[in-house]
């Protein structure tokens, strides 16, 4: 409870100096009457405060999400009664901290019958666990010279989660974008590895799938049905260090890496492959294994929200070599992660040639936009040529990293932070088309 005057209670005030002044020079036997103004004003503040309404009066509601996907803003509902008389409006504030941030953080509220609401939007920034920094309600009494204050500290922990609710929403949009209106059993077929039946061969099916055997002994055309293999691992290797710390697109970009991680573990879970993730900075700190069914993206879920934000410089020789001596055999090795330039990718690109040895490995970084634009951008000044100049440099150096990967056989992924989640699952799929596992 705090209490303070307005900012009309401080002007009526000062507002009687200069007559005080004056008196005081013209008559200074009179400066008793200056006093008085100060005695007149002050006893009208008091009277203002006793007519105000006191803050044990009023009850406070706040309707807070108990768990938030980073990035995806949430409601915060606020209700404020009192039991008897009200203020004619009230002002309301709201403070976050480091990992949340409320919209708008001040406003005006008028009450109505004794009632006052407001609706807010929390923002999540950083994954982790989170509260409000406090909750601010002031008003002034009838005359407008006082405040009255109440704050208020929720205890109410916030839990800032990866934003499963877009996972779930891109992935049903990815499976469903092809799909006929209605119900229908579905089986993968057509596309894949294993063997499932023959057919009578029809107009629209690949020749490379005629059985000549079959069709020799039936006296027609009898095609082999594929249907997608199964059981492959899938291994999510998510760099936690320095780099991918830094913002992209307003967010970290360990949270746009995990999203499209999630997005791909969901959907090579729904498409029965066996999902693992793994998270390293300067060492290994999250190792799941591997695992699958429904329950496995749960886990994976709840690992990937555990991944800290590092300030530490990535090892690729020790998280690298690590993982591959906890696989037993081929696997997916999608690997997220982000560099500067051809120097400080040196090493980077020596550990993952290492590692295609024996699995496959799909390479996922960001699309370096703010450096497109810098090159783009019409030039007013000498200042903006010589940076388009380096932007230039540095889109260059990254292109030859990207290229040296892919002669090496690495599947590259790169895109904006807000397509990496489609563009990598659209790169699965390819990989499961044209067999590489």
């Amino acid at each position: 409870m705090t209490l303070y005057p307005t900012r009309r209670a401080i002007v009526l005030m000062a507002s009687g100096a200069l007559p005080a002044l004056l008196v005081g020079l013209a008559a200074p036997q009179a400066w008793l009457v200056a006093a008085a103004w100060v005695l007149v004003i002050a006893a009208v503040i008091l009277a203002d405060l006793a007519l105000a309404v006191p803050p044990q009066a009023l009850t406070l509601e706040l309707e807070v999400p108990g768990a938030m996907g980073v990035g995806r803003a949430a409601p915060l509902g606020v209700e404020v009664r009192f039991e008897a008389a009200a203020p004619r409006a009230l002002e309301l504030a709201v403070a976050g901290d480091e990992r949340l941030q409320a919209h708008p953080a001040r406003q005006r509220l008028a009450t109505v019958a004794g009632r006052a609401a407001a609706a807010l939007t929390l923002a999540p920034r950083r994954r982790g666990e989170s509260r409000l920094g406090g909750v601010w309600l002031r008003w002034t009494g009838p005359l407008g010279l006082v405040w009255r204050q109440r704050a208020e500290a929720p205890e109410a922990v916030i839990a800032i989660t990866p934003d499963i609710q877009g996972v779930k929403n891109e992935a049903l949009r990815l499976f469903s974008r092809d799909a006929p209106f209605g119900q229908k059993a579905q089986l993968d077929l057509g596309e894949g590895a294993e063997f499932h039946a023959l057919k009578e061969f029809q107009t629209g099916m690949d020749l490379r799938s005629i059985d000549w055997k079959q069709s020799a002994r039936h006296g027609e055309l009898v095609g082999r049905e594929y249907r997608v293999e199964r059981n492959h691992q899938v291994v999510l290797a998510l760099d936690s260090g320095r780099l991918m710390s830094a913002p992209v697109a307003g967010e970290p970009r360990i949270d746009h890496a995990i999203n499209a991680a999630l997005l791909l573990a969901f959907t090579s879970l729904k498409l029965g492959d066996r999902v693992g993730l793994f998270a390293f900075d300067s060492r290994p700190r999250v190792a799941s294994g591997l695992a699958a069914g429904a329950r496995a993206f749960g886990l994976i879920q709840r690992l990937a929200a555990g991944i800290d934000y590092s300030t530490e410089e990535t090892n690729f020789t020790l998280a690298l070599t690590s993982l591959s001596g906890q696989l037993s055999r081929r696997a997916l090795v999608v690997v997220f992660t982000d560099f500067v330039d051809a120097t400080s990718a040196e090493l980077m690109v020596e550990n993952v040639a290492r590692l295609t040895r024996t699995h496959l490995v799909l390479f996922v970084t960001f699309r370096d936009e703010e450096l497109e634009a810098l090159v783009t951008a019409e030039p007013q000044s000498a200042d903006d040529v010589s940076r388009a100049v380096i932007a230039h440099a540095l889109l260059r150096q990254r292109e030859v990293v990207i290229g040296r990967l892919r002669r090496i056989g690495v599947e590259v992924v790169e895109a904006s932070a807000s397509g990496v989640g489609p563009a990598l699952v659209n790169a699965y799929f390819e990989i499961k088309r044209r067999e590489l596992l």
